[in-house]
Parts: C-alpha cells; sequence; structure tokens
C-alpha cells in the first residue's frame, strides 16, 4: 500500500505528519515489543513511586496489592477495548472518534479537551524536569532548564513515532537501571518481609480510594491508547503490549514504591530515587521526564490536528503544530503559570474517562459506523463521510463527566467511563443514525 502523494501530508522531514488525518497503513506499523516499551514508558516515571509511596502511607502491602490489581485490570480493559479500535482502523483517538460516537465537530472538541490536557500537564512536567535540574546540578536559573527540557523533547516529537521509539529504546532501560539501583540501596536496609508485613505509617486509605489512585492516575493515558496502537499489526500485539507495561508499571514501580514508604515512614520517595548521587540523579529525573512528557505533546498535537481540521478545514502539518504546542507549554513552565493549572487539570479530568466509554460503546455496541469503517479501511481510506454532532454523545459526555465528579461511591474514574458507556449505548440503540456530511 501506497502513502498519499498529498504536500501537505507528507511524512518526510520536518513536515512529518505522523499520519494524523490519515490511517497508518500496513507498512508503516511496528513490532509490539517497539510499541510495548513506549507503553511501560508512560508508566516508568517518577510518578508511579509517588503513587506507590501514597498507597503505602495508609494501606498494607497486600492492601496495596490488591488495590493496584483492580486499578491495574480497569486501565488494561479500557486501553485494549479503545487500543484494538485504533490498531484496527489504524487511527489516532480524535480521528477515530469522527465514526465512533462522537461525530466531525464532536471530535474536534474531544481533540481540544486532550490536548489543554495533556499540554497543560506536559507544562507541570517540564517545570518540575526545571526544578529538579537546578536542584541537581545548579548553574542557570530553573527557568533556563525549563525551557531546555521542553526544547528538547519538542524537537524528538517533531519526528513523531519513531523519533519517540528510538528515544523509549535509550530512556526506559536507563531510568530502570539507574532507579532500581538506588532503590536497592535503600531497601537493603531492612529485612523484605519486615517492610511486608509491618503497618502503614499514616491515615488509613480504603480499598476503593487507593484502586481509584491507581486508575485515576493513568486513565488519559488508556483513553489515548489509539495514538499508540495505530502502530500495532495485531490485536494480540496491542493485548501483549498492553498487559506488560501496564502491569509492569503498576505492580513493579508502584509496589516498590509502597516498600519504600514502609521502609522510610514517609511519602516523600521520590528525593531517595533522584538526590541518590549528582550524575544518577540527574540522568534518573531525564530520562523519566522524557519519555512521559514526549506523548503529552505527541498526543496535544494529534488533537490540535484534528481539531484545526474539523472546525476550520485547515490540513495543518502535526510537526508544524507540534512546534507551536511545544514553545507554548515550554513558556508555561519557564513563566510558572503551569503549577497553578493543577487544579484545573485535576477537574479537567473527570471528562477523559467519558470519552472511552463512548467510544467503546458506539465501537463494540452501537455500531452506526462500522460498515463504513470497514469498507473504507479496505481501500486504505477514510470514510467519505462522517456525522457532524451525535446527540447521543452530547448527552452521555457531560452526564458522565459529572457522575464522575459528584458520586462518592466507588471509583469516580470507572463510574464516569461506565455512566458514558450505558448512557451512549442506550441512547445510541434507541435513536436515530445521524445524518452525514
Amino acid at each position: 500500500m501506497t502513502k498519499p502523494a498529498d504536500a501537505a501530508l507528507s511524512d518526510e522531514g520536518i513536515v512529518r505528519d505522523d499520519y494524523a488525518l490519515q490511517r497508518v497503513p500496513p507498512d508503516a506499523r511496528y513490532g509490539w515489543a517497539t510499541v510495548a516499551v513506549q507503553r511501560f514508558g508512560l508508566l516508568s516515571a517518577l510518578s508511579q513511586f509517588l503513587l506507590g509511596a501514597t498507597l503505602g502511607m495508609g494501606m498494607t502491602f497486600w492492601d496495596a496489592v490488591l488495590a493496584i490489581t483492580i486499578g491495574a485490570a480497569i486501565l488494561e480493559l479500557a486501553a485494549i477495548a479503545v487500543g484494538v479500535a485504533g490498531m484496527r482502523e489504524g487511527m489516532s483517538t480524535t480521528l477515530l472518534a469522527r465514526w465512533a460516537g462522537f461525530g466531525r465537530y464532536g471530535s474536534g472538541l474531544v481533540g481540544v479537551v486532550l490536548a489543554v490536557s495533556l499540554l497543560g500537564w506536559f507544562g507541570v512536567q517540564s517545570a518540575v524536569l526545571g526544578q529538579g535540574l537546578a536542584a541537581l546540578l545548579g548553574g542557570p536559573p530553573v527557568w533556563v532548564w525549563a525551557v531546555a527540557g521542553g526544547l528538547v523533547i519538542t524537537a524528538i516529537v517533531v519526528h513523531g513515532f519513531a523519533g519517540m521509539a528510538w528515544t523509549a529504546w535509550i530512556t526506559v532501560p536507563a531510568f530502570l537501571a539507574l532507579a532500581g539501583w538506588a532503590i536497592a540501596v535503600e531497601l537493603a536496609k531492612q529485612p523484605l518481609g519486615e517492610l511486608i508485613a509491618s503497618a502503614p505509617p499514616g491515615p488509613v486509605i480504603s480499598l476503593a480510594q487507593g484502586a481509584t489512585l491507581v486508575a485515576g492516575g493513568f486513565i488519559v493515558g488508556a483513553t489515548i491508547s489509539p495514538d499508540m496502537c495505530r502502530f500495532n499489526r495485531s490485536a494480540a500485539d496491542v493485548v501483549k503490549q498492553t498487559i506488560v507495561g501496564i502491569t509492569l508499571g503498576e505492580y513493579v514501580l508502584a509496589l516498590v514504591g509502597v516498600l519504600l514508604a514502609h521502609a522510610l515512614r514517609t511519602g516523600d520517595v521520590v528525593a531517595i530515587v533522584t538526590t541518590t548521587s549528582g550524575v544518577v540523579g540527574t540522568i534518573v529525573l531525564v530520562t523519566a521526564t522524557l519519555k512521559v512528557n514526549d506523548w503529552n505533546l505527541y498526543s496535544s498535537s494529534l488533537g490540535v490536528t484534528n481539531a484545526l481540521d474539523t472546525a476550520f478545514g485547515l490540513r495543518v502539518s502535526r510537526a508544524k503544530v507540534t512546534i507551536v504546542l511545544g514553545v507554548l507549554g515550554t513558556a508555561l513552565a519557564a513563566l510558572g503559570i503551569a503549577d497553578h493549572l493543577v487544579g484545573f487539570l485535576v477537574l479537567l479530568g473527570v471528562a477523559v474517562p467519558p470519552i472511552a466509554g463512548i467510544l467503546i460503546a458506539e465501537y463494540y455496541v452501537v455500531r452506526r459506523w462500522r460498515a463504513d469503517l470497514a469498507e473504507s479501511r479496505a481501500r486504505g481510506e477514510l470514510p467519505a463521510s462522517a456525522p457532524g454532532w451525535v446527540p447521543a454523545a452530547l448527552v452521555a459526555w457531560p452526564a458522565a463527566a459529572l457522575i464522575g465528579h459528584f458520586v462518592a461511591w466507588g471509583i469516580p474514574a470507572l463510574n464516569a467511563l461506565v455512566a458514558a458507556f450505558i448512557l451512549y449505548a442506550v441512547i445510541g440503540r434507541l435513536s436515530a443514525k445521524p445524518r452525514t456530511t
């Protein structure tokens, strides 16, 4: 299958589009291990140690294992469901959303929501990187380090999935080796059996609260799985890389955080990982941030590229969008604005799980556009038309977000996802198929 000849969507050089508004053709797919290392890279971050330490402060070791099991199972089911759809259709999350519940204009709104959320976190992570490098290495002020880190990540993401894959093969092993060494030194000071049996040092965290922390901490990553899985070759590859990536990320890193909290009797365990020595701490901090933040920026660029196409008919190169967003996110970090966005980003997070719920409901249950997708997939093209707005999504999305925010029992992220799935499936089945344009 040949690549499109459209110069505006060239996949070469600085204008690399990375199939932002196309299906990924079979000859551009990768082996499952290359995608898996990126999935694991999203979870091989200092935030996972912090998550584990938070659980460890309020839960016994085995209660934390159960909370991680529940949270990881939720994440894996959601990520596999949307990931298989993305692999089968070769489409990113926001492009797939046009024929998976949201319509042309609704998918643009999805792209904006995901882009704002992920770009905000890109700025927060760049600021954290700048602060860490300034503390470890000294020299220039924090904002200079933040700018340098943000621009390096932007340069990597400009080259798309291929450049990010090479980065993952370098940064993930380096992070695991060096962080593992620093942690092993600390945990060797106390018998493992005593740490597993020890009581939590802080206020008690319930099982539901613990599972919520685990599932909520990566629900955005699960929702944007098609951005990554569209480069897989089969559904089996999606299942393998998702289970391996999420299981290792949650169990290995989070449980190490639990043990560190029990050993140190504090939730401030990240300092142990990053301050063992200047050189090791610096490499750990840089590698941990790179593999999270490149996907924050990458998925933001895909969302904005789709939004510009749906709202204004502008087919802009994803690479150029990446540069603009990277500069903007870096500026947020350098000016200290990103730190003030955390509360807003957490609140915005309740709008993300329903996106996955609606995608799953439409693609697997309602199936109003599956025939169009299948027919056009055989030609390696997009369907000739798409609905403008889908009323079922306009009802289910905000309703599910409100349920996730206000319902006190259970797991909020799961409540929102399941509510969106049920609401859309029911409304979609009972309502007429929206007209396409």
